[in-house]
């Protein structure tokens, strides 16, 4: 178990006691990530408030939870995912993300390997591009790559078979490298010069990255 995953753990079981400083640490941990998953399907305007009602139910019921790091993100990411579903059936419209929802034919992600492609590309650059793949493909890179689950885990959240989600992830972030170099069309912006991010970085090399260290997990 890598340094954070071993802090993360010990963090959950604190908090399962009652330390109100180790559910902080938690939240501090995981809030980001689940937010960034919550926004591929619900949007901006509404992701901070449907994250905070799964951030509720996973504050009421986390005496329930059994696990590591690992478990804890997969279980977080679910209960997001159903309060965003829930979140979308209730305004009676189709999650943020459109495409199919088809069924495509592990080590978890680095720890570093979000902080890398935000660096690349700049957080709302990041889920810009995101936003213009299909759903499918959105929520296997976002959890796979964002999140931090491994293929059988993020293949839970989604009731999916790990084969599939290794594939969406994979054929997501090859999308992802094509708009990035101007392969295809960019929704936001018409621009067909590669970006760089705020650090100086090529966007496509960030891509790239995120696909290479995702391809060793299929």
């Amino acid at each position: 178990m890598q340094g954070d995953d071993a802090e993360l753990t010990a963090a959950v079981r604190a908090a399962q006691d009652g330390d109100e400083t180790a559910f902080r640490t938690v939240y501090r941990s995981v809030h980001p990530r689940l937010l960034g998953y919550v926004r591929t399907l619900v949007g901006d305007a509404d992701a901070e408030d449907v994250t905070s009602e799964a951030w509720l139910q996973i504050a009421r019921d986390l005496d329930r939870f059994t696990g590591d790091a690992d478990r804890f993100r997969g279980w977080a990411a679910r209960i997001a995912r159903n309060r965003a579903l829930d979140h979308i059936r209730m305004r009676g419209r189709r999650p943020a993300i459109g495409g199919d929802d088809s069924e495509l034919a592990g080590r978890p992600a680095d720890a570093d390997t979000a902080g890398e492609a935000l660096e690349a590309l700049g957080t709302g650059r990041t889920f810009a591009l995101i936003a213009q793949l299909p759903q499918d493909q959105a929520e296997a890179v976002v959890l796979r790559v964002v999140v931090g689950l491994d293929a059988k885990s993020a293949a839970g959240v989604l009731g999916k078979r790990p084969g599939a989600v290794r594939t969406a992830a994979h054929r997501g972030l090859r999308r992802l490298a094509e708009l990035v170099t101007g392969g295809g069309t960019e929704a936001a912006a018409g621009r067909r010069r590669p970006p760089t991010g705020a650090s100086g970085h090529n966007a496509s090399a960030g891509v790239t990255q995120m696909r290479a260290r995702t391809q060793k997990d299929m």
